[in-house]
């Protein structure tokens, strides 16, 4: 398979594609599109790890999306903890990355969420770190502010003071451009979906930065491009995310594609036999 693109969030696992998932997958590997499928709790990331192990073109990522933290809460022992089920499952040479996990407090997180979200979250650092795996970030901030991110970029700068090997990519990016400054600093690139082919809130940051810290995803099944809007979306419209991204920067799409395929590789697939 010629890899052409690189889907660096997507949840094919979801109930969502039931019952086309197969069909779906295989026009993946058609038009050369490699997709990290993204687990958010124990059960999805073991699905995730599932699909990863049936199709060469598919990767996962392992753990626990921060509006799920609730459910495991975070003991000071290891012992019996959830997340020795993702230590278990990340070992798997197809999981390429730990998450998505991080931070979000758009529906409203007491200080006491706040602190349980942050802990499962180094939790997952610590695991990162000792794999020499990227983190698959999620980082939604209240209404009305950049909450979230702050937090989170205080957390990164802590982790990389003791674990300087320490990297990952910022999912759905949603911040403005010193925020993702501050991160691509810290070694974390940062992804987009198809929410840019048609709003333009996220034009300065992708111009703004460099095209090698960027990443392409969908997120699917949600956020379908302009083309689609409303419909179930699917990893194939990563190919509209780059060439917005290109659109948006000015420069030639095939420049564009090479990068960005480049930049997920570098990654997530560093020594996966895949040719490309």
């Amino acid at each position: 398979m010629t890899i052409k693109y690189i889907d660096a969030h997507c949840h094919l696992q979801f109930e969502q594609y039931e019952h086309d998932k197969d069909e779906i997958v295989a026009r993946m590997r058609e038009e050369g599109i490699v997709g990290i499928v993204v687990g958010t709790d124990e059960e999805s990331s073991k699905q995730a790890t599932a699909l990863a192990e049936k199709y060469e073109h598919l990767y996962a990522a392992v753990g626990i999306h921060p509006a799920h933290v609730w459910d495991i809460g975070c003991p000071t022992s290891d012992v019996g903890h959830p997340m020795s089920k993702f230590r278990e499952l990340a070992h798997n040479p197809k999981v390429v990355a730990i998450g998505e996990c991080g931070l979000d407090f758009f529906r409203g997180a007491d200080d006491g969420a706040k602190r349980t979200q942050k802990e499962v979250f180094k939790k997952h650092i610590i695991l990162a770190a000792k794999l020499d795996k990227p983190l698959m970030i999620h980082v939604r901030a209240s209404k009305g502010t950049l909450d979230a991110y702050y937090d989170l970029i205080a957390l990164l700068k802590e982790a990389k003071a003791v674990y300087p090997n320490l990297r990952g990519n910022i999912h759905f990016f949603a911040a403005g451009l010193p925020e993702a400054e501050a991160l691509i600093a810290l070694g974390f690139s940062i992804s987009f979906t198809a929410v840019i082919t048609f709003a333009r809130d996220y034009d300065e940051v992708i111009r703004g930065v460099p095209l090698a810290s960027i990443l392409s995803e969908t997120d699917a099944p949600y956020v379908a491009p302009a083309s689609r809007r409303g419909e179930r979306n699917d990893p194939l419209a990563v190919a509209d995310v780059v060439r917005q991204i290109a659109e948006i920067r000015g420069e030639d799409p095939e420049i564009v594609r090479q990068t960005l395929l480049g930049n997920a590789r570098g990654l997530f697939l560093a020594g996966n036999v895949i040719s490309c």
